[in-house]
């Protein structure tokens, strides 16, 4: 075995496999399950942060609507408290893939995604609960020339979008977060919050009660049908006769066939350190605590946790055959070693450091890398999904179109292109596997080749499912 070899294991030893974030001991009790049947106005299905969102916006638009809330597991367990918790005022993936689909409608959807974060932030403070929320900015940083040069660009095409970002030399970039991989960066300043996304979860689910929202967790629901002018959700025990039903079950398998062919689960894998010293935090500088991403195809994201650990992701997306979806899944050891060694490459001086809690979670994709909607059973249910691993933040936007799809009527979100518009669907297997798997091999490929995309990943551009990060 190599020094590196063991000096990576050694950092892993003793990590936990589970979300650091939802081993808070502020993890709320979960609600008794559905055992009854019952009338509603509208019931919402999924307890992640859009069917939180769907259900606390609809009371708020009509306190006297009736709403159910049904989760299968327990609010906010799958992605809602996993991810990273960077809640980004982006709607689009960045602003790269809107300009590449709607370069018409992003001015729009610029301030639409900065009105939606600002509320998000109005949110907490109205209902008086702690998600942590801490509105950092975000640095993307290039750990390669080629990066460098890409990241300069793309600020001149913010700058003309007149979004306020900063274009940083290797120095100015070390100068806040230390890494010697560094070779430039950018930097927005106000266009991200970091929360604990967990708490964020709770805190959304305490409004709802708060707001008169009737939960029902460990309340899987296993068939939603058209019931007469309405809609009936089934679960094990009970069930929920709605006028109308928001689906936001996200990456796990659709209630409505037909959204199948349009999202996939991919896997990512998460690590997160024990607290830094004072001598270890000095070392790396890092006091504006900014989320940071690096700009490759294959990227890391990593923040701290306000004990100052680092949360270290990403780089690794991987799909299962058939959409597989197992708790197999949700550990992968030749993964948490890579995360780790791309650690100490980036961060040397923390050699030492351990890694205290490990895990995974499952990212719902869909071709276009952003979010899509639709109508079932006659308009009476609606759907959103599609996030890739950017909803923190747009779960709250997507929720506001389902909800204005449900009441039927044309506003100024349901007429936008973006809402109007569906991603091109994934192939049936084994296509969409060996498709999936060309494309990561093609993506490391460009990473190793000063960014050049090959004939396969030029193709996808021109379907309009190629994916640049």
């Amino acid at each position: 075995m190599s020094a590196l070899d063991a000096r990576i294991l050694a950092s892993l030893a003793d990590a936990e496999p589970g979300s650091f974030w939802l081993a808070d001991p502020a993890r709320p009790q979960p609600a008794p399950a559905l055992v009854t049947h019952s009338m509603a106005d509208l019931v919402v299905i999924g307890g992640g942060y859009t069917g939180l969102w769907a259900a606390l916006l609809a009371k708020e638009a009509d306190p006297s609507r009736d709403v159910v809330l049904l989760e299968g597991h327990e609010v906010g367990w799958a992605a809602s408290g996993r991810n990273g918790g960077f809640c980004a005022a982006s709607l689009t993936h960045g602003t790269a893939n809107g300009l590449a689909r709607w370069p018409e409608e992003m001015p729009t959807l610029q301030r639409l995604g900065r009105e939606n974060l600002d509320a998000i932030a109005a949110t907490l403070q109205r209902y008086d609960v702690d998600a942590e929320f801490e509105r950092t900015g975000a640095l993307d940083v290039a750990t390669a020339p080629w990066q460098a040069e890409e990241l300069r660009e793309h600020a001149e095409t913010l700058a003309d979008m007149d979004e306020h970002v900063e274009w940083l030399d290797a120095d100015a970039v070390r100068a806040l977060v230390d890494s010697p991989t560094y070779h430039g960066g950018l930097l927005d300043r106000t266009g991200t919050a970091l929360v604990h996304p967990a708490k964020l979860a709770w805190a959304l689910r305490e409004a709802c009660l708060r707001a008169g929202v009737r939960l029902h967790e460990r309340s899987e629901v296993r068939s939603l049908d058209a019931d007469g002018s309405g809609v009936l959700a089934r679960t094990a025990y009970g069930s929920v006769r709605a006028t109308r039903a928001a689906l936001a079950t996200n990456v796990f398998p659709p209630l409505v066939r037909r959204v199948r062919k349009y999202v996939v689960p991919v896997w990512d894998y998460v690590l997160v350190t024990e607290p830094l010293s004072g001598d270890q935090r000095k070392s790396i500088g890092w006091k504006g605590r900014q989320g940071v991403g690096d700009a490759g195809n294959q990227f890391h994201y990593y923040r701290l946790t306000a004990d100052n650990r680092i949360l270290w992701g990403g780089y690794d997306a991987v799909y299962h055959y058939g959409n597989g979806m197992g708790p197999g899944h949700e550990h992968d050891h030749e993964v948490y070693a890579r995360l780790a060694s791309h650690f100490f490459e980036t961060f040397p001086s923390l050699e030492g450091l351990r890694f205290t809690h490990r895990w995974g979670g499952a990212i719902d994709t869909c071709t276009r890398f952003c979010a899509f909607w639709g109508t079932a059973h006659g308009g009476r249910s609606a759907y959103v999904a599609g996030y890739t691993g950017l909803g923190v933040g747009a779960t709250r936007f997507g929720a506001r179109v389902m909800l204005d799809l449900l009441d039927g009527r044309e506003s100024d979100l349901t007429s936008l292109r973006m809402v109007r518009t569906r991603p091109v669907p994934f192939p049936p297997e084994p296509l969409r596997s060996i498709g999936i798997a060309l494309t990561r091999r093609s993506l490391a490929r460009a990473d190793q080749n000063e960014g050049r995309r090959n004939v396969w990943l030029r193709g996808l551009d021109r379907l309009g499912m190629g994916f640049d990060s």
